[in-house]
C-alpha cells in the first residue's frame, strides 16, 4: 500500500514531519499570531487576522497589530497580502518598510473595525506605490 494511502487510512502521517518544502501552503491559523519584520529585522507587529476577497477565494490583505505598550496604544493596519512575504526559516513574515511608513497609514482601533469596503479602498490607495 503506498504511504499517501496508508495515510489517509490510518489518520498517521508516515511522511515527514515538515514536509510542506518548499513552502507552498499555510492555514489561517498558522499566520495569525505570525510575527511581522521589516529588512531590517526590526519588529513591525504581528498578525492578527487574515481578510478574504470572497469572490477570488484569495486572501486580500492582512491586519497587523503594531505599537503600544501593555495593551494601550495598539493600532491594528491592513496591509495588503502581496507585500509580506514569507521568510520560512525565521518563521514570520517581511514588510519592507519603515516603522514611520507603517506609523503614518491608515489604522483603526482593535475595538471599533471600520466599514471594510471603504476603510480599504483608502488602504489601497495608501499602499498603491507599493509593488
Amino acid at each position: 500500500m503506498n504511504t499517501l494511502l496508508e495515510d489517509n487510512v490510518s489518520g498517521i502521517n508516515h511522511g515527514e514531519i515538515f514536509s510542506n518544502t518548499p513552502l507552498k501552503y499555510l492555514t489561517a491559523s498558522s499566520i495569525t499570531g505570525d510575527k511581522v519584520h521589516n529588512e531590517k529585522d526590526e519588529h513591525m507587529g504581528v498578525i492578527r487576522d487574515i481578510m478574504i476577497d470572497i469572490t477570488s477565494g484569495k486572501i486580500d490583505y492582512c491586519i497587523i497589530e503594531f505599537g503600544g505598550f501593555l495593551g494601550i496604544g495598539i493600532k491594528y493596519f491592513a496591509i495588503p497580502f502581496r507585500l509580506l512575504r514569507v521568510n520560512a526559516e525565521k518563521k514570520l513574515f517581511i514588510f519592507n518598510q519603515e516603522k514611520e511608513v507603517l506609523e503614518k497609514a491608515p489604522g483603526f482601533d482593535p475595538d471599533h473595525w471600520p466599514d471594510t469596503n471603504l476603510h480599504f479602498d483608502q488602504v489601497y490607495s495608501y499602499w498603491s506605490f507599493m509593488g
